[in-house]
């Protein structure tokens, strides 16, 4: 047996969390995986995994295999499909990483047509607000919507996007001297704690200058749709992506307030690490994306 097949059947086995998650995914017996990984560990003259009955654990020297021994098994595979993505179709499975706001928006259709159109390809979407470490999780891309912060991934923008500050039209009347960005600390906001400032809001002057205005108020969520919800209901002001907004916006359940006031520097973004050869699924599903923006603008 080569070492490159027990090395597969390790990585199997950690990206799974245990033999018999890893059986399961691949279609090989729990026998046959404990036997390859047992081999590389005798190859090595280390131990890789601590096994018992309950528990299952990297060791030290199984966390740095496994890192180096992931990179290069990514690189091979991804040469592999280079040589092969014109004379067949895309085959393996794809991780990606993806903002929970993402998919629950209308724009999540993206990946759903994009599965559709790929049906031997299969889709590993884990859907977190957290700002996820690609390389230590294992994740082929990730989606990022925000302003994009130097990280060390290669990144291409595939939509902008801009927030809007949205209000009922009979909050509006209610509260009838929001003359300026900085009003909105005396009335009730609704707080979206995903937000990296949270309890402030960042505006642009005309000249390009900026500040920042406190907001508080009777609710905070981790959740935008929540917080539409909460607008709609009349709540207070909410700061909320325009592809979650759009249709209230549209239809008058909501109006905007200071538009030319908030920065425009936004994105949606697709972030991968950086790699000698880019796999073909990702640089597909890349461009695919793109394309779905151009067309649904």
């Amino acid at each position: 047996m080569d070492t490159l097949t027990r090395i597969r059947a390790f990585i199997d086995v950690v990206e799974a969390e245990g033999f018999s998650a890893a059986a399961r995914r691949t279609g090989r017996s729990k026998a046959l995986l404990s036997k390859y990984v047992r081999e590389l560990e005798d190859e090595l003259g280390a131990l890789l995994l601590n096994r018992t009955t309950r528990q299952f654990s990297m060791t030290e020297a199984g966390h740095t295999y496994y890192r180096s021994a992931s990179d290069i098994l990514k690189e091979i595979d991804n040469l592999a499909d280079l040589v092969r993505e014109n004379n067949a179709q895309l085959k393996g499975r794809l991780r990606i990483s993806v903002p929970r706001t993402f998919v629950d928006a209308d724009v999540g259709q993206s990946l759903i047509d994009f599965s559709r159109e790929n049906p031997d390809l299969s889709l590993e979407i884990a859907a977190d607000d957290r700002f996820v470490d690609l390389i230590e999780e294992g994740f082929d891309v990730a989606i990022r919507i925000s302003k994009l912060e130097d990280s060390g991934m290669i990144a291409r923008k595939i939509s902008d996007f801009r927030v809007h500050l949205c209000v009922t039209p009979d909050f509006l009347e209610r509260h009838p001297d929001l003359a300026h960005p900085s009003d909105i600390s005396n009335v009730p906001f609704i707080v979206d704690t995903n937000s990296r400032t949270q309890a402030s809001i960042r505006f642009h002057n005309p000249d390009n200058t900026s500040f920042s205005v406190a907001v508080s108020g009777p609710m905070e969520v981790n959740s935008p749709h929540a917080t539409l919800r909460a607008a709609l209901a009349g709540i207070g002001i909410a700061l909320i992506p325009d592809f979650i907004a759009r249709k209230p916006i549209e239809s008058g359940e909501l109006v905007t307030l200071f538009n030319d006031y908030l920065p425009t520097d936004r994105g949606i973004y697709a972030v991968y690490p950086h790699r000698r050869y880019l796999p073909a699924k990702v640089r597909i599903f890349v461009d695919y994306l793109n394309n779905w923006f151009k067309k649904h603008p």
